[in-house]
């Protein structure tokens, strides 16, 4: 790897993954806590904050652009400086009287710029980092990424609601809220825009620099043809869009769950409660899992590990089943179930995300890599969008058994993809 400007990975990969996480948790879950409390139904969150992932999904489009012209580097340090404005729009629509649909179409605008910076994050750490790096650095992407969760699900729904039962006024203080968010990414492009190194290969398209017209056309054709003609096309599908089918559905409902009273089928968690139980301690869980997983890829590799972290990620769903069936009401012993639920997806998650660095590899791999995540959020995205009106039509427990069997597809094509035994190592 030759670079102009050689900087150490841990100034960069930990700040970069924590910001490209914030937006995506505001999108797809904080958004989910804030319209529960402002008391939209389970089929409205689920359906509209559903379709918040379309950019996700979709980014593939327009991710040829991000690899032809300009450099990783400046898109990612531009869009964090969209982003800070697209959050402190979020917080001044709240107020509004049609504040819903409102809110969600500045989310669409913010989720738009978020899948971009994605693209363009997602490259630069693959041209910036060798691929021994990359597989020693995933622990601390995964980690990172996971403590922006954290932050997204914990301290921030936790101060949403201090502050709603201090100023007796939701809406403010999911306001307050976003307006700290647009702060934070100020702060992250100013770090970027000093700290983020300038590697030699940046400045080169896979073409062989910055094109436009016919050649920009021929360039996103061939972009797309080179993906879709790799060996095993079929299997890669099928693995990226199972691979989170039950949780695709799980993830829309476990806050309307924890957060509904007994009598609906809930835990009759207050917000307060909710940010402790799911958004501080289940995402510690979840880094550290995060962290575990990719520290024994880069020890055996990902072929060794990969069946051991297929039934990490799904078999903990049943925590859901039992916590349904039961509704306990110590504190403590709902803490610890979503922490067993939280560690294993964690660390069985790290596989997915070293897939599809092993599939985007080439020279078009800062788009292969977006294909492979756009992917990933459409088998995200549609499951999620009638998830609610499910739950609603057979309750919270035969729901949560529902989840569980929708994680077969994942096993069964766990057995038929095929991966370099030396894949990830060290």
């Amino acid at each position: 790897m030759q670079t102009s400007q050689a900087k150490n990975p841990w100034l960069w990969v930990p700040s970069l993954y924590f910001g490209q996480a914030i937006p995506y948790i505001v999108a797809n879950n904080l958004s989910v806590v804030m319209y529960k409390d402002m008391g939209v139904s389970n089929t409205d969150i689920a359906l509209y904050t559903s379709l918040l992932y379309l950019p996700w999904v979709i980014k593939p489009l327009w991710s040829p652009l991000v690899d032809l012209q300009g450099t990783k580097r400046g898109w990612t340090v531009s869009l964090q400086l969209v982003l800070a404005a697209a959050l402190g729009a979020v917080g001044a629509t709240l107020h509004l009287p049609a504040y819903f649909m409102i809110s969600l179409a500045v989310m669409w605008v913010m989720a738009f710029a978020s899948a971009t910076h994605d693209i363009s994050a997602d490259g630069f750490y693959m041209l910036g980092l060798r691929q021994q790096q990359q597989a020693s650095m995933v622990g601390v992407r995964s980690t990172f990424y996971r403590l922006a969760t954290l932050a997204g699900q914990g301290p921030l729904v936790v101060l949403a609601g201090v502050l709603a039962v201090s100023l007796g006024d939701v809406r403010q203080a999911w306001a307050i809220v976003f307006f700290v968010l647009a702060g934070l990414f100020l702060a992250l492009f100013a770090w970027h825009q000093k700290i983020l190194p300038r590697p030699d290969v940046d400045h080169q398209a896979a073409s062989g620099g910055n094109v436009a017209g016919s050649g920009l056309l021929e360039g996103f054709g061939k972009t797309f043809a080179t993906f879709f003609a790799k060996r095993d096309i079929w299997l890669i599908l099928g693995f990226i869009l199972t691979f989170r089918l039950g949780e695709a559905q799980l993830l829309k409902l476990i806050a309307p769950f924890l957060k509904d009273p007994l009598d609906k089928g809930g835990l009759g968690l207050t917000t307060v409660q909710y940010g402790l139980a799911y958004g501080t301690i289940g995402i510690v869980a979840l880094t550290v899992g995060g962290l575990c997983g990719g520290w024994l890829i880069s020890r055996l590799g990902l072929k060794r590990c990969l069946w051991l972290m297929v039934f990490a990620v799904h078999l903990p769903d049943l925590v859901f089943v039992y916590l349904s069936q039961v509704q306990p009401q110590n504190f403590g012993v709902i803490c610890g179930f979503l922490a067993i639920e939280q560690f294993g997806y964690g660390f069985g998650f790290t596989a997915m995300m070293m897939y599809m660095i092993m599939v985007a590899d080439g020279p078009y791999k800062t788009a292969h890599y977006a294909i492979c995540t756009g992917l990933m959020a459409l088998g995200m995205m549609v499951p999620g969008m009638w998830s609610g009106k499910l739950q609603e039509m057979i309750g919270y427990q035969h729901f949560f058994v529902w989840t569980c069997l929708a994680t077969i597809p994942a096993f069964i094509m766990a057995a038929l993809v095929k991966i370099d035994p030396e894949f990830g190592k060290k």
